[in-house]
């Protein structure tokens, strides 16, 4: 690339910069008022994103626990034949692991078929409350920015209805300022998309990895309980 053009775009930058403070200051506020009607839609898919985000992290961190640690802990306890002290011990951890393999002991005596059945349809609810209320981010990261590309689209007719009201003789202002307010939607519907979409992907991945501690431990009770010389309940 060009040196002298990197100059030059940077010396016309520096000149726009030396005009803005001379405008009309402009603020989130009146960028949203000029944006137009569909700005709300955009912002009640940013209440949704900041509401999933906030209620998801708060809801995994409580759901984390060292599921090496718990299964360890229970396997002490079944090996020295006290399943109710297994039971109150994952009764007061209440998290997602300890509600699946409650499930396990409480048919401890039947067949590991039985066990196995029970196992898999609790982690199948704990699972789903994990993944629960990602799927709205997953929308709104689609959706948000097709709205300001809506928002935009109207914009511009808009725009060239008004040129064609004024049979063209329109100050490149006026049309300037209406290509701009139209571009807002797109902006703010991109913003928010972005947020969405990267917040949807990280939890995403700590839900996966907290859905393979939970299948992993699961595997490693019924693995405890099909041992003979540690199963004494």
């Amino acid at each position: 690339m060009n040196p002298f053009f990197l100059i030059a775009f940077f010396q016309d930058t520096l000149n726009v910069a030396e005009i803005l403070p001379e405008t009309e200051s402009m603020n989130l506020l009146s960028m949203f008022s000029d944006g137009g009607i569909l700005m709300y839609p955009i912002l009640i898919c940013l209440f949704i994103t900041v509401y999933v985000i906030a209620e998801r992290w708060r809801f995994l961190s409580n759901s984390s626990v060292d599921s090496d640690k718990v299964v360890e802990s229970i396997e002490t306890m079944l090996t020295n034949g006290s399943p109710q002290q297994a039971l109150d011990y994952l009764e007061q951890l209440n998290k997602p692991l300890s509600r699946i393999l409650t499930k396990g002991i409480r048919r401890l005596g039947k067949t590991i078929t039985d066990i196995e059945d029970a196992i898999h349809i609790a982690g199948k609810k704990e699972i789903y409350l994990l993944e629960n209320k990602l799927d709205w981010l997953a929308t709104v990261a689609g959706v948000a920015p097709l709205i300001g590309f809506l928002g935009t689209v109207t914009g511009m007719i808009s725009a060239f209805q008004q040129i064609q009201g004024l049979e063209g003789n329109v100050n490149p202002s006026v049309l300037a300022g209406g290509i701009w307010e139209a571009l807002i939607t797109t902006a703010f519907g991109l913003g928010v998309g972005i947020i969405a979409f990267g917040f949807y992907n990280y939890l995403l991945a700590k839900v996966n990895r907290m859905v393979f501690d939970l299948e992993n431990a699961s595997a490693e009770f019924i693995e405890l309980l099909q041992n003979p010389a540690k199963k004494k309940v």
